[in-house]
């Protein structure tokens, strides 16, 4: 059995293949970041779920996609931790989600830009072998420009320097709890608290109409251009992919601005995992 994985900071999709390329199941688990998450806690998310539990001594090949997985010291972390729940799997592949993301969206040999715009964010060059970051991030506190977490963490923000009109800071408090010693223990106490400001991205989405709304979205996806996509000096060259929750609910802004930036959007997609199993069925399957 292959086991092919995508997973963000939030939640994480598995599909599971037999060594024809037909698909045995799908299911998924809450998000499986090393950069945030003990062991204790990913193996309780990975015991926690019947189809991984069920068949985790069938399977013999796993690919694992990412979030938090940039560096080499956490992919480790993690191959160790697979390595004792699926017992039988002769090789264990993990790299960051920016490979899936590239994966599912770049045509062969296909020079491209590849971003990220979910919970977390990031964006890398690919030169249709290889994948180059100038930047390597140092997570949801000091970068992630444009994510979920960052414009979470600006309608918080915001919400208590009273800088949300009125009508839109009322429809805001209805639907979260907003107490400040709630938000503190999500974000100083609990695990995942990229993915507990991420949350807040929703209500920015719902209400995009909104000049206040307008104007976040304006000036992350600036930023994120500014900061992320324009390090590249193909930038203007190439097209430049998306995949992520946020470019997928804000693509008629994402275009807007990109076009004003004299950049080419490409492909923009929720989710890689479809894109991943067609990779994998050609590059491992040999289908």
């Amino acid at each position: 059995m292959i086991l092919i994985v995508d997973s963000g900071a939030t939640k994480a999709d598995w599909i599971a293949l037999d060594d024809q390329g037909e698909k045995l199941f799908f299911t998924q688990t809450l998000g499986l970041s090393p950069e945030v998450l003990t062991r204790e806690i990913i193996n309780e998310r990975l015991v926690n779920n019947f189809e991984l539990y069920k068949h985790r001594k069938e399977v013999t090949q796993l690919y694992f996609y990412g979030a938090g997985c940039g560096t080499e010291r956490m992919r480790k972390f993690l191959k160790e931790i697979f390595r004792e729940y699926f017992p039988e799997a002769r090789s264990i592949v993990v790299k960051e989600d920016t490979y899936a993301a590239i994966y599912a969206t770049v045509e062969p040999e296909e020079h491209a830009i590849v971003c990220i715009l979910g919970t977390g964010s990031n964006c890398s060059y690919y030169d249709g072998h290889e994948l180059f970051q100038k930047v390597v991030s140092l997570g949801y506190v000091l970068m992630d420009d444009c994510s979920g977490n960052y414009f979470g963490r600006q309608l918080l923000r915001d919400y208590y320097f009273h800088k949300i009109p009125h009508n839109l800071s009322q429809k805001f408090y209805e639907e979260f709890d907003l107490d400040a010693d709630v938000i503190k223990s999500h974000l100083y106490k609990q695990p995942n608290p990229n993915t507990y400001l991420a949350k807040f991205a929703k209500f920015m989405i719902q209400n995009k109409s909104e000049e206040y709304c307008q104007n976040l979205i304006r000036k992350g996806m600036q930023l994120f251009i500014d900061n992320y996509i324009k390090q590249y000096d193909q930038a203007h060259q190439v097209n430049v992919h998306f995949v992520g929750s946020i470019a997928y609910y804000l693509q008629d802004e994402l275009k807007k601005i990109m076009t004003e930036n004299s950049l080419t959007l490409g492909t923009v997609l929720r989710r890689p995992i479809d894109g991943l199993v067609a990779y994998h069925k050609k590059m491992v399957l040999n289908k």
